[in-house]
């Protein structure tokens, strides 16, 4: 195989597409939260607690993406600023359950409908069934990817 053959095509890769639309996603996301005093992180912890009140510092660190010590400075400034609030000690083991406040909630309202709208914007050309396909499209190279054995 010539070493041209062996390489990867950034016009038709799909995963080099994927990074395109990731950093664009992240870049309007970052756009939309700046000005609610918020980043992506601090969104998606709000978002996760609402959905999932209680979480912990390492579950919430998971489902943001970010370290467990970078999710840890993020739940401090949060509980200073009334957004969320956690136990000062853990009813069991270590893990100190996080919940929004009535502050966090508002907050969140603002953010989800500016995130919403740059997801609006994102599949604006895609029809309904094409928004479907691409959904599951996507969750099924996600399995793949994660399917252990599957290299």
């Amino acid at each position: 195989m010539s070493q041209a053959a062996s390489r990867i095509d950034l016009d038709t890769s799909l995963g080099y597409l994927l990074k395109q639309a990731s950093s664009a996603l992240h870049t309007s996301m970052e756009d939309v939260l700046r000005p609610l005093g918020m980043n992506i992180t601090h969104y998606s912890c709000l978002e996760l607690l609402a959905q999932r009140p209680g979480l912990s510092n390492s579950e919430l660190a998971r489902g943001a993406f970010v370290t467990r010590q970078s999710m840890n400075v993020l739940l401090h400034s949060l509980e200073r600023d009334g957004i969320v609030t956690r136990p000062s000690r853990a009813e069991t083991g270590r893990a100190l359950p996080t919940e929004l406040t009535a502050k966090g909630r508002a907050q969140l309202a603002a953010a989800s409908a500016a995130v919403r709208g740059v997801e609006d914007r994102m599949k604006s050309d895609l029809s309904a069934a094409e928004r479907t396909s691409f959904g599951d499209m996507l969750a099924r190279c996600v399995t793949s990817l994660r399917t252990e054995g599957s290299a």
